[in-house]
């Protein structure tokens, strides 16, 4: 180790290929959003379940991250559930991949599918349990947002927080 580096020779190709992937999903986030819908058309499998994380803070802020490969960077932490893996394993885990932080999953809140896009999703309430954000190939950021004042993103993800805000602070009052 030379100040502070570790000085093998699988270091220098394991941060060339981490460069690598990050400046590939910076490239893809530049296509436009009919290039991104065709190629998840094409290579996705026939049909597909997405589970998503909706993370409250105490003051009733809402957790996002910034996506790298997205035209519109913020959104709910959401990621594929894997062969043969439960939903609340799938979303434990693909919070974790994108963050390094622990969830604990409180509940289920949706579960909404889509004949024309061939998928599922399943959104889950859950709660930070450990750790600190760091940066991985599909998110560079996380931050709290209150819900009057959400960043630019979908639609329908803005359309669901304040939806489950609501119902889970306003209706609670």
């Amino acid at each position: 180790m030379i100040g502070g580096r570790i000085n093998h020779p699988l270091a220098l190709f394991y941060n060339a290929g981490t460069f690598m992937i990050r400046t590939l999903l910076r490239i893809w986030g530049t296509f436009p959003q009919w290039v991104h819908l065709l190629a998840a058309r094409l290579l996705r499998p026939k049909f597909r379940v997405a589970v998503a994380a909706l993370v409250f803070d105490e003051q009733g802020r809402i957790l996002l991250f910034k996506h790298t490969y997205r035209k519109l960077a913020w959104g709910i932490p959401v990621g594929g559930l894997e062969y043969g893996e439960q939903p609340e394993q799938g979303v434990i885990r693909e919070f974790f991949e994108e963050s390094g932080m622990t969830i604990e999953v409180e509940r289920l809140l949706l579960a909404d599918g889509s004949i024309l896009d061939h998928h599922v999703s399943l959104v889950y309430l859950c709660k930070l349990v450990r750790g600190e954000f760091r940066e991985s190939y599909e998110v560079s950021e996380s931050k709290y947002f209150h819900v009057d004042n959400l960043p630019h993103m979908l639609f329908d993800e803005k359309d669901l927080i304040r939806f489950v805000h609501k119902t889970l602070y306003e209706t609670a009052s």
